[in-house]
This record gives C-alpha cells, sequence and structure tokens, in this order.
C-alpha cells in the first residue's frame, strides 16, 4: 500500500483572499514505512509574501522569485502522488484548500476528499483534550524535532511520517510482526529438527516366508472360488 505524507507553506491562511503556496514537500510510505522517495519543490507565488509569514517559513518573496510557479510543476507533482494514493497530511483542511485552488487555477480537478487521511482528527480522537500540532505530537513520541526552528513543508513531512506511524501504534508494531513470525518459523524449525533427531534408525529387516506358510498360502489360493485376478 503506497501513502503519500504531504505538507505545504504559503503565503498566509486562505486562497480566497490571494495567498498562494510557496512549498510542498511530500514522502513516499509503503505499508507506513518511508520508501526513500520525496518530492520536495519551492514555488513562486506570483505576488509578495507578507513578513509575518517569511517569520513562520523564513522564505521571501526575494528567495522565491526565481522559482517555478504552480502552474510549471503541477504535472511533477500530480505524477508524485499518483492517481489513487492516500494523501496523509496534518490538518489537511488547511492544505487541501491551497492545493485544489491552485489545480483549479490550472484547470485541473480537485484532489478527491475520500484519499485523505488527516492525522490532526487521528490525535485529537487518540488523545482528547491534549495538544493536537506537530511539535506536540513529536514531544509526547519522543520524535527529534530540533532542526524545526522553521516550518519547511519536506522537514515536516518527514516528522509527520514518523508521528503517523506513532499514531497506528508504534514503530514496535511492524517489529513484533517481523518477532513473531521469526519466533513461529524458529519454534517450527526446532520441532522439525527435534522430531527427525528423536527418529532411531534401524535397518531394514528381511521377511522371508517359510515352507509351512507358503504350503497353507497356496491351499487358501485353491480354495478361492473365481478370484478378482482370473476376472
Amino acid at each position: 500500500m503506497i501513502e503519500i505524507v504531504l505538507d505545504t507553506e504559503t503565503t498566509g491562511m486562505d486562497p480566497v483572499k490571494g495567498d498562494r503556496m510557496v512549498e510542498i514537500g511530500c514522502i513516499e510510505l509503503e505499508n507506513h514505512i518511508p520508501t526513500g522517495r520525496t518530492y520536495h519543490q519551492y514555488i513562486n507565488p506570483e505576488r509578495d509574501v507578507p513578513a509575518e509569514v517569511v517569520a513562520v517559513h523564513g522564505l521571501t518573496t526575494e528567495r522565491l522569485k526565481d522559482e517555478p510557479t504552480f502552474g510549471e510543476i503541477v504535472g511533477d507533482f500530480l505524477d508524485f502522488i499518483g492517481n489513487d494514493s492516500k494523501l496523509v497530511i496534518h490538518n489537511a483542511e488547511f492544505d487541501m484548500k491551497f492545493i485544489n485552488a491552485e489545480l483549479k487555477m490550472f484547470g485541473f480537478p480537485s484532489i478527491d476528499k475520500r484519499r485523505i487521511i488527516d492525522t490532526l482528527l487521528i490525535a485529537r480522537k487518540k488523545f482528547p483534550g491534549s495538544p493536537a500540532n506537530l511539535d506536540a505530537l513529536c514531544r509526547r513520541f519522543k520524535i527529534d524535532n530540533s532542526n524545526r526552528t522553521l516550518h519547511g513543508a519536506l522537514l515536516d513531512s518527514e516528522l509527520l511520517a514518523e508521528v503517523y506511524m506513532e499514531l497506528l501504534g508504534g514503530r514496535q508494531r511492524g517489529l513484533e510482526m517481523e518477532l513473531d513470525k521469526k519466533s513461529a518459523d524458529g519454534v517450527a524449525k526446532a520441532a522439525a529438527e527435534e522430531s527427525a533427531s528423536s527418529k532411531q534408525f534401524r535397518e531394514p529387516r528381511d521377511f522371508k516366508a517359510n515352507d509351512n506358510e507358503l504350503a497353507d498360502h497356496a491351499k487358501l489360493l485353491e480354495e478361492l472360488k473365481d478370484p478378482l485376478w482370473n476376472k
């Protein structure tokens, strides 16, 4: 099963008011484990980036002016996320309204909301009343986020991939399954070896009929009426 952990950075809070994406980061998972495939792209938002937002992610108008626009990278982005992979996003409503607004702007259909796995909703359900932002979840699960001095789409996706695994049951889940399988295989192997070693070797025995047994057999054959082998 392929899933894509995804995060974005933007110029503000609302694409309806003209805010745009400035960064996308994606991590590919297979059976919840990172495959090593990533997608990362800075984007020219074709507008100024407000100072208060620069304080969050550090991406200035000047820094982004030579990056491609979303229209120039949309094909690569859609190729990476595929047509049916689940998209794992923290506070998915925020990211998806920007992604779908950009897709609509360039004539592409919106992403089906049934593809979305929102880790914020999972965390709130699992830990009701507790902080559920990414930093709080990293602290809860003892995930090192010391490099997160600023928000960054790829770094946040990497952290979210670890958080997602913990929300599903933890790193030990897959390890325990593997250990259980190895243990079962080991028990079966040991039992087979013990069974094989417990069998005592005996020389083959020669069972030859004596004269009396041969005579009794011949008499029996004479007494048989219409035996099967004569049909």
